[in-house]
């Protein structure tokens, strides 16, 4: 699971209290257009159980949808898809994780970005390999100052975490 579906889909996945109260709801997956069931596709098994707010940020996505370039879609239909396999604690955790994200100052969360970088350059073996050893569980402790060039071993404090839909895009 990736930082950059983090900071993607829970831009938007915990909307404000105030949101909640006030979103009518929202149609059903039976109700859906033909075009928006095409593009929210990963979520039709749950569909008709997500919050009024998580519909309404979903249907945005899909009015969207067609003018996106044609890369973006294919990106946003694998987060759709992979948002969709998390369980409602992994969802859960990457709201919470994002939260914390978001509180960071400017500077670390650029610490944060530059050692996401570092760890999406590295192979697909080296990443699984530092996720499977739990090096990658503590992305957002106190990072130090940034390094110029973030080493694998910098890395090793990345949680590759889902991450959410940027908020363009997330419901």
């Amino acid at each position: 699971m990736t930082l950059g579906l983090l900071l993607n889909i829970a831009i938007a996945a915990e909307p404000p209290t105030t949101a909640v109260i006030g979103t009518p709801p929202q149609a059903a997956w039976a109700q859906l257009s033909a075009q928006q069931k095409v593009i929210l596709a990963p979520l039709a098994k749950e569909w008709d159980s997500l919050e009024n707010i998580r519909k309404k940020k979903w249907l945005a996505i899909a009015e969207r949808y067609p003018a996106m370039k044609q890369d973006d879609q294919q990106r946003m239909q694998d987060r759709m898809r992979e948002w969709a396999g998390l369980s409602p604690l992994e969802r859960s955790k990457v709201r919470d994780t994002y939260k914390d994200f978001k509180q960071l100052p400017a500077e670390q969360k650029q610490v944060v970005k530059q050692k996401w970088q570092a760890y999406s350059n590295l192979p697909p073996e080296e990443r699984q390999r530092l996720r499977e050893s739990g090096k990658s569980s503590k992305l957002l402790s106190s990072p130090g100052t940034p390094p110029d060039a973030p080493s694998a071993e910098a890395t090793a404090g990345i949680t590759p975490t889902p991450a959410p839909l940027n908020t363009s895009e997330q419901r």
